[in-house]
């Protein structure tokens, strides 16, 4: 009794509201993006509620064990990851030109996806046995830098280029929250600018490379590679201040929205729901990833400190890049909406992610 009253005192209620109540609008919303005549997609509401039920079980077990202990084997974990990517070119099957996904059965896993968890965990076990604790110059970058590079370039391989802009956001958002040197910081960005054009020579196919030129001229290829943006764009702008109503987005329901269970779910919300739905969702997203940064300020060690920014991270800059692209402020690149989106792998990432904060926020009073 005195265990149950202990976990019932310390659990985090407010990160577990917001998050439930982020993937109630998912679930809500992908019913009415999916039940389109001809779609052919009406049961994959009920699969969502399924990678749900299993993520929220994955999450409690996370919570349940001492965050200390994923600290001992980070490395193990990180070297899991790195094999799965490597399997993904020896067992997987290509969809649209990329080769992410491994086929387990009726489902496919994302290896790349589970990546992004087990990068934040090395990378914060490093970083919790490393003795600086601030002003790290570029010479202290070159082991985090070799950690974050390797599944980078495997990602890249893939090619996922969402997923590697992902990976190297959470480094960056790290390093800078642990006390980076703004000079180290300026040369690593000005770095990654010079590297620019051998990206787009060398790692980009075409399909992205159309899609950045359409960000760079929304209008010159309207019914090709720039119809994602437009329609979404349109979707977004139909809704007005209240919406349309539930199922009652025409873009959707005419077809005219593409990939909106997956990449643009965000436009189906907009449009039926309007401004003040959508301020409401993107408000969900602000409270978890602050609710997080203030996870990490009250951790007890650097290694949860440090794991809390990294989910934290992830959450924001999967919802900022989502919504900014289908806003037409970003490019194009394929990253989905935390729990909003559709897809087992991207659910299980975000509930281990979720896990991990409801694990650290629970053992702000211990040790």
């Amino acid at each position: 009794m005195a265990l149950t009253r202990e976990f019932k005192d310390q659990f985090d209620w407010p990160l577990f509201v917001a998050v439930a109540a982020l993937a109630t609008v998912g679930v809500t919303n992908l019913y009415s993006a999916t039940s389109v005549p001809g779609a052919a997609m009406e049961e994959l509401y009920i699969q969502q509620i399924y990678w749900l039920t299993l993520g929220a079980g994955v999450a409690v077990l996370i919570a349940a064990i001492d965050y200390r202990y994923y600290e001992r084997h980070g490395w193990i974990a990180y070297g899991a990851g790195i094999v799965l990517l490597v399997l993904v070119f020896l067992l997987g099957r290509e969809v649209r030109g990329s080769q992410r996904w491994i086929p387990l059965g009726s489902f496919s896993l994302q290896p790349s996806e589970l990546m992004k968890i087990f990068f934040i965990v090395a990378f914060a076990k490093y970083l919790h046995n490393d003795p600086k604790t601030e002003g790290r110059t570029l010479k202290d970058l070159i082991i985090p830098g070799l950690i974050v590079a390797l599944p980078l370039v495997l990602v890249l391989k893939q090619p996922d280029l969402g997923t590697a802009m992902i990976l190297v956001f959470i480094f960056a958002t790290i390093m800078f929250l642990t006390h980076l040197k703004l000079r180290s910081l300026v040369t690593l960005v000005l770095s990654l600018s010079a590297s620019a054009p051998l990206t787009w020579e060398y790692l980009l196919k075409d399909y992205q490379r159309q899609r950045l030129l359409s960000f760079i001229q929304p209008d010159k290829d309207l019914l090709g590679a720039g119809w994602h943006a437009h329609q979404a764009k349109a979707a977004i702008g139909s809704g007005g201040f209240l919406g349309k109503g539930f199922m009652r987005g025409t873009q959707n329901q005419y077809r005219f929205l593409p990939d909106q269970h997956t990449d643009f779910p965000f436009p189906v919300w907009a449009e039926e729901q309007g401004f003040v739905g959508a301020s409401l969702l993107i408000l969900l997203y602000l409270f978890i990833v602050l609710w997080g940064l203030r996870i990490a300020s009250q951790a007890k060690d650097r290694f949860g400190a440090v794991v809390a920014v990294g989910v934290s991270s992830l959450i924001f800059w999967h919802a900022t890049i989502n919504l900014g692209m289908v806003c037409g402020l970003l490019p194009v690149v394929g990253i989905t909406l935390p729990l909003v989106s559709y897809g087992g792998s991207s659910v299980l990432t975000v509930m281990i992610g979720i896990g991990l904060l409801m694990n650290i926020s629970m053992r702000r009073f211990h040790f």
